[in-house]
């Protein structure tokens, strides 16, 4: 009997391990201050951004740490489940959805090599990726956006892996 329930029991959803993780990233995506203080606008496009900025920021922390790195895929299955209920909710067609995700995808990855060059380059490089890449109602602010990019990069940088996964970032 062991071995019948153990092929027939329910299989954890790897993507489990993530979740918190996920709904930590829209959490801050959401934070007022991206938008009030630093620029973003305050639009449909402006918070895909700041959904992205943060998923790019996570996973540029996750990407070289062995205990995170394999829970990449995991989270951008997480990114691509919400955009595809997203567009689905704005009466995107099952048709046109992974054609639109696949683009969405494609715009993840470019903005992680971005911000991992902007991280690189220094306050001026990381303010000219973000507006570059982000939509700003006052592109004045990028570089108050790229000071919060730095503090946010940090502030994930020193969180230890399990924490991390958890979502428990200050």
């Amino acid at each position: 009997m062991n071995l019948i329930s153990r092929l027939f029991r329910p299989r954890k959803d790897p993507r489990e391990t993530v979740r918190p993780l996920w709904h930590r990233t829209v959490e801050i995506a959401r934070e007022p201050q991206w938008y009030a203080d630093c620029g973003v606008a305050d639009t449909l496009e402006g918070r895909f951004d700041m959904v992205t900025v943060v998923v790019a920021l996570a996973m540029l922390r996750m990407e070289n740490d062995p205990e995170l790195g394999p829970l990449t895929g995991p989270l951008t299955e997480w990114f691509v489940e919400d955009m595809d209920g997203q567009l689905r909710q704005s009466g995107v067609g099952d048709l046109v959805v992974g054609k639109k995700i696949g683009k969405l995808m494609g715009t993840l990855g470019g903005r992680i090599g971005a911000y991992r060059q902007g991280l690189a380059g220094g306050r001026a490089a990381l303010a000219e990726a973000a507006r570059r890449n982000v939509t700003m109602a006052d592109e004045t602010r990028a570089d108050a956006l790229a000071e919060r990019f730095e503090s946010l990069a940090a502030r994930l940088a020193v969180v230890e892996p399990q924490a991390f996964v958890r979502g428990e970032i200050a």
